[in-house]
C-alpha cells in the first residue's frame, strides 16, 4: 500500500503530519484530556515508554510551551516533564529524557531527582509489547507491562496524582480493574474516538492517587495477588474467573473524543490541491534507533543474496 492511500484510508495517520505529531497516537492523549482534564493543575509528570515521542510531544504543546510563553511565568516554574524508554527519541522542547527500565525502581529515583525530592502529578503510559495476535497472550503481557507501570506510579506519584495508562480489554480486564482501584478510588476505562474500533486497546484513566494505609511499595505485587484470590491471598492463581456471576465487576466504559469529530474506521477522501496531486508528507521524526533495526537489516540483506549475514552492524 503505498504512502498517498494509506493517508487517505487513515484520517489520524494523515492528520498527525499535517499538524506535527510524530504518531497518531497524540489525538488519543489530546481526547482523553478532552474528557477527563487530566492536565488541570499539572506541574510534574512523567511519560512511560515514551519513544517516538507523541505523547511527549502533547505534554509539551500544552504544558510545556504555554507556561514558557506566558509573561509572568518564571524558569523555576515552568512544568518539568520527563520521557523514559529503554529506546532513545529525538529531542523535544522541555522534555527531560531518561533511558531506563520501567520494571527497575532505580528509575524512579532518578525521575524523583530531576524534581528536586518532588513527586509527579502526573504519569502516563502508552506504551504496548509487540502484539502477537493472540489476544489472551497479548492481554496478559499488557497487564503485565501496566503493572510495571504501576511499581514506578508507586514511587514517584503523589496522592491526589492521576495514571493513564493503555490497555487491551479481554476476559482478565475485570481483574486488572480490582488491582487498579486498590490505588485509585476512580478508575474509568476510555476508548478514544481516535482509537479504532477493531483494536482490543483502551486507556486506564486512574484519578486521586490513594494507597491503603500503611502502604509500603515492596508489598506491590502481594497486595495484587490478594485481589486475584478470592480466599484472600491464601490462594495465590491471581484469576479473574471468580469476579464474574454473583460477583460481577462492572467497570465504568467511556468512549471519548468529539462525536462529530473523524472516525478512525472511516476512509476520508484526499484534499483537493491546486495542481489536483495530493502530496503525502513524510513522517514527522522516524524512530532514531528502532528495536526492529536488526530484522530489516537481515530482510535487506537476504533479498540481496548476502550469505554473510553475521558482517552487519547494529550500527550500521
Amino acid at each position: 500500500m503505498g504512502k498517498a492511500s494509506r493517508d487517505k484510508r487513515d484520517i489520524y495517520y494523515r492528520k498527525a503530519k499535517e499538524e506535527g505529531w510524530r504518531a497518531r497516537s497524540a489525538f488519543k492523549l489530546l481526547q482523553i484530556d478532552e474528557e477527563f482534564n487530566i492536565f488541570e493543575g499539572v506541574k510534574r509528570v512523567v511519560d512511560l515508554c515514551a519513544a517516538p515521542g507523541s505523547w511527549s510531544q502533547v505534554l509539551s504543546r500544552k504544558l510545556y510551551l504555554p507556561s514558557k510563553q506566558s509573561p509572568v511565568s518564571k524558569d523555576g516554574e515552568l512544568p518539568l516533564i520527563v520521557a523514559i524508554d529503554l529506546q532513545p527519541m529525538a529531542p523535544i522542547e522541555g522534555v527531560i529524557q531518561v533511558q531506563g527500565d520501567i520494571t527497575n525502581a532505580r528509575t524512579a529515583e532518578v525521575v524523583i531527582r530531576h524534581f528536586d525530592g518532588c513527586k509527579a502529578d502526573l504519569v502516563v503510559c502508552d506504551g504496548a509489547p509487540d502484539v502477537t495476535g493472540l489476544h489472551d497472550m497479548d492481554e496478559f503481557v499488557q497487564s503485565q507491562l501496566i503493572l510495571a507501570g504501576l511499581t514506578i506510579v508507586t514511587h514517584i506519584l503523589r496522592p491526589g496524582g492521576k495514571f493513564i495508562a493503555k490497555i487491551f480489554r479481554g476476559k482478565d480486564t475485570s481483574l486488572l480493574y480490582c488491582q487498579l482501584k486498590l490505588f485509585f478510588p476512580v478508575v474509568t476505562f476510555a476508548k478514544p474516538k481516535s482509537s479504532r474500533n477493531s483494536s482490543i486497546e483502551a486507556f486506564a484513566v486512574c484519578e486521586n492517587y490513594s494507597p491503603p494505609g500503611g502502604f509500603n511499595p515492596k508489598d506491590l505485587h502481594r497486595l495484587l495477588e490478594m485481589v486475584g484470590s478470592p480466599s484472600g491471598g491464601d490462594d495465590l492463581d491471581c484469576s479473574s474467573g471468580w469476579l464474574e456471576g454473583p460477583n460481577k465487576v462492572y467497570i465504568p466504559f467511556l468512549a471519548c473524543g468529539d462525536l462529530s469529530g473523524y472516525d478512525s474506521d472511516r476512509s476520508y477522501p484526499l484534499p483537493k490541491v491546486a495542481d489536483g496531486t495530493y502530496q503525502s508528507l513524510d513522517p514527522v521524526q522516524p524512530p532514531i534507533a528502532p528495536p526492529y533495526k536488526r530484522a530489516l537489516e537481515m530482510k535487506k540483506a537476504s533479498s540481496h543474496g548476502i550469505r554473510d549475514l553475521e558482517k552487519l552492524s547494529l550500527d550500521a
